[in-house]
């Protein structure tokens, strides 16, 4: 049997194929292949397929490796892709509710097959460990059928985590689960003083949760439960009370902020969209005078919405670049205000755009504000940068984060105090954000630093990382000492 030092993990790395999600699982996949792991990544064929067209590859290259560029640096990177149980033509946003119900029931055969053809087949050294999304219903089943250790990845807050680690309590105490849920403050999750329901995850707050997403959502969350290990894009000391408590229940490391080395954009392609470059529009604006806006990759807003928003901006005078993605919302109502109109009528001092890099946005010295749907991978590339944020979370995740950046950090204020927008005040809110950012930014020093320290390589998340590789070589051969097999 080998000894534990001389132990080389191969992990089996399945992020869910969400713009969000990728990300995170690639600047994971590369951080722990520079500490030494074989890593095999494994993306849907319709997410291999959407990263080659933002990038204008042909179809006609099936050779195409994401990782190329890592590979050259010496990186053991390898890369595969394998079908979501639908055809490449399938509308799955058309057909939401199907595509999930297949999520559920045909994808994990297809992994399955993956899986065990990783572990039986000549790899050296075989698969020895599964990192997959913990927005996926089946780790627990596949990882115990192949003996392999079981590390659940979350890609959102431990805040979040525990909402729904606790959704057992939130139902007895009635504040989950009822079509009458409480709306008084919860003040009984284990690590966390004082949370209102407005602050849950949304799946949490719904009064009747019951859907197909609903369904998917929570027995993930169980599936979770079953994990060996669980590493979350967080940092110790922004969520210390909160991962301290999940610590007594479950091995839970955070690791966070994953980002590229250096911040900068990745070597590796992330983007399922085309990206447009607004960089020679922004290095003709004054230092700290745009706002940037997005709502992120996945989130869908009323065409209502967009044109509230629109007449915001028209009535507010900011500088501003706006990222409206093509699938945002349904048509609108009033071609005047469409993006290309709209465009007409802001001249010079607003920009909209399909899509961009947002790391290359973000850290411009000419941003000076970042109005946001809050997910978590904007909301921790806005620390780093140093961008106050104007919050209106849309849905999952991101009413929880808006939380720990209005009420817990103060990096940011709220947009609307409801889900309803309207346009004067939302030009009063940028209006009012643009000049009291300052106050902000103070905050920003400090939650900032925490991130640069907890990176550093006796830092909590560089520590962590060190816990990690120990324990998972521990575990692997814990398995094979049970098994009476060999890591060669």
């Amino acid at each position: 049997m080998e000894p534990e030092e001389n132990i080389k993990p191969h992990a089996i790395m399945i992020p869910a194929p969400l713009q969000g999600h990728i990300v995170q699982f690639i600047n994971l996949a590369i951080k722990l292949a520079s500490k030494g792991l074989i890593i095999t990544f494994v993306n849907t064929q319709l997410t291999h397929q959407r990263l080659m067209k933002a990038q204008s590859i042909s179809e006609d290259s099936p050779d195409y490796n994401i990782f190329s560029e890592a590979r050259k640096s010496g990186l053991d990177i390898r890369y595969t892709t394998i079908s979501d149980g639908f055809p490449l033509n399938f509308d799955r946003a058309g057909n939401h509710d199907q595509f999930m119900e297949g999520l559920f029931h045909v994808f994990s055969a297809h992994v399955d097959d993956l899986v065990g053809n990783l572990v039986n087949s000549n790899h050296n050294p075989p698969a020895s460990c599964l990192i997959a999304d913990t927005f996926f219903v089946w780790p627990s089943e596949i990882a115990k059928k192949y003996n392999l250790v079981n590390i659940s990845f979350w890609t959102e807050p431990a805040l979040a985590f525990t909402s729904y680690y606790h959704m057992d309590l939130l139902k007895i105490n009635g504040h989950f689960g009822s079509q009458d849920n409480r709306e008084d403050t919860i003040d009984y999750i284990p690590g966390v003083e004082a949370i209102e329901p407005g602050d849950l995850p949304s799946y949490i707050q719904d009064s009747e949760p019951w859907s197909t997403m609903h369904r998917y959502i929570f027995k993930s969350l169980e599936d979770a439960r079953k994990a060996d290990m669980i590493i979350c894009n967080t940092v110790q000391e922004l969520e210390s009370s909160t991962i301290s408590a999940l610590q007594e229940k479950k091995a839970f490391y955070a690791l966070g902020p994953i980002f590229p080395n250096g911040f900068t954009k990745s070597t590796v392609p992330t983007n399922l969209w085309e990206e447009s470059d607004p960089i020679q529009w922004l290095n003709s604006k004054p230092k700290g005078s745009v706002v940037y806006i997005s709502f992120g990759s996945l989130a869908n807003i009323s065409g209502q919405d967009i044109l509230e928003m629109a007449h915001g901006l028209l009535l507010s005078r900011v500088s501003f670049i706006w990222v409206v993605r093509p699938d945002i919302t349904w048509s609108l109502e009033s071609n005047d205000l469409s993006p290309s109109r709209f465009e007409d009528k802001v001249k010079d001092r607003g920009l909209v755009v399909p899509w961009c890099s947002q790391i290359d946005v973000i850290s411009h010295p000419a941003i000076g504000g970042f109005l946001t749907h809050c997910g978590w991978n904007s909301v921790l590339e806005s620390i780093w940068c140093k961008v106050p944020m104007l919050c209106f979370p849309i849905f999952t995740d991101q009413f929880t984060n808006r939380k720990l950046v209005v009420a817990e950090w103060k990096v940011g204020f709220d947009l609307s105090s409801g889900r309803i927008l309207r346009r004067q005040q939302i030009a009063q809110k940028i209006d009012c954000f643009i000049t009291e950012a300052n106050e902000l930014r103070i905050n920003l020093e400090e939650t900032r630093k925490k991130l640069e320290d907890a990176l550093s390589e006796n830092g909590s998340s560089g520590r962590n990382y060190k816990q990690l590789i120990c324990d998972l070589k521990s575990r692997i051969l814990q398995k094979c000492k049970s098994n009476k097999t060999s890591l060669l």
